[in-house]
């Protein structure tokens, strides 16, 4: 990878803490934002997205937190938007040939390379954190932490039952996006937040390009991971680095996170219970021995496989 081509950045008038870059992949031109310096040796904390989103669409209300605006201080961040998803995108060629999950993995080390950056601390949602734990297993090096939101690491496609039932995909995917995103109560209660999304998917996204990323993620293959057994196989497929994985009673995703929890080394994964992503995500970095002095209020956390766990408030994707 040391021929990567990099493409000039272009920092935003309106914050000069902030830089949208082009980066040349194996895959293609992916679009990323970066906010702040990276500091030394210190990772980088890295966002993915999920489908029918967007890095602002995804993390813009999380990020604007005072909790993460704490944590910010301490870190750069690196929002990668996948390819063809990110606001104002050019309309993909018929003929183009979307990266699979598995590729869109291997961008990142390009990314790393662009930037300097030896490791991230990732945070992705969804498809995002499918493509995050994808990378962790690959480069665990360069991975020093995951919170993964609404993971499901299985090959079954969270739509195929709309493949024999529903004709006309364009017209269709809202839905099945939104069925993705949120669960049945929330879809039947919280109707403006459901029409928002709703109206960012059909009005802000390309839809062409996103109904290539679907397609993509619902092609995915089964990570196949596989919990560490004391005395058993030394190379099993697993996360190295310490995970949180963050689910709510409400998501369609309750049960794959809770079964991908099983299949992780305890020791180095918690699963979050009720409560406030954001003060997660700073017990998560001080374990990590990163902000020792961070100001934190009590978290109730679980290391078991609870079917009940809570949904965060501020987990906005």
């Amino acid at each position: 990878m040391d021929d990567i081509q990099v493409v000039e950045s272009k920092p935003l008038i309106a914050d000069r803490d902030l830089q949208e870059h082009d980066v040349e992949t194996p895959y293609g031109r992916v679009h990323c934002t970066m906010k702040g310096v990276p500091k030394g040796e210190r990772p980088v904390i890295l966002t993915y997205h999920d489908i029918g989103l967007n890095h602002k669409s995804c993390f813009d209300t999380l990020f604007s937190h005072d909790d993460m605006q704490e944590i910010m201080q301490h870190f750069a961040v690196c929002h990668v938007d996948a390819p063809g998803q990110q606001e104002g995108a050019n309309t993909f060629s018929t003929g183009y040939e979307y990266p699979s999950m598995d590729q869109l993995s291997e961008t990142l080390p390009s990314i790393l390379k662009h930037f300097g950056l030896k490791s991230v601390i990732g945070m992705a949602v969804g498809a995002g954190a499918y493509i995050l734990a994808k990378f962790a297993l690959d480069y665990p090096a360069m991975v020093e932490g995951l919170v993964l939101i609404n993971i499901n690491p299985c090959a079954e496609g969270w739509m195929d039952w709309a493949a024999h039932k529903i004709s006309g995909w364009t017209h269709a995917m809202p839905d099945m996006i939104i069925s993705h995103l949120f669960g049945k109560e929330e879809i039947q209660q919280n109707h403006d937040l459901i029409g928002r999304y709703r109206h960012h998917i059909v009005n802000d996204m390309n839809q062409f390009n996103l109904q290539l990323f679907v397609k993509s993620y619902n092609s995915r293959r089964d990570l196949e991971i596989e919990r560490p057994v004391p005395g058993g196989h030394i190379n099993v497929s697993t996360l190295k680095c310490p995970a949180l994985l963050v689910v709510g009673d409400s998501s369609p995703a309750v049960d794959v996170v809770v079964e991908c929890n099983t299949k992780l080394d305890p020791t180095k994964t918690t699963l979050l219970k009720p409560g406030k992503l954001t003060e997660a995500f700073k017990y998560f970095i001080q374990g990590m021995g990163y902000m020792p002095s961070a100001s934190m209020t009590r978290l109730v956390r679980s290391r078991t496989a609870s079917g009940s766990s809570g949904r965060s408030t501020e987990v906005t994707c």
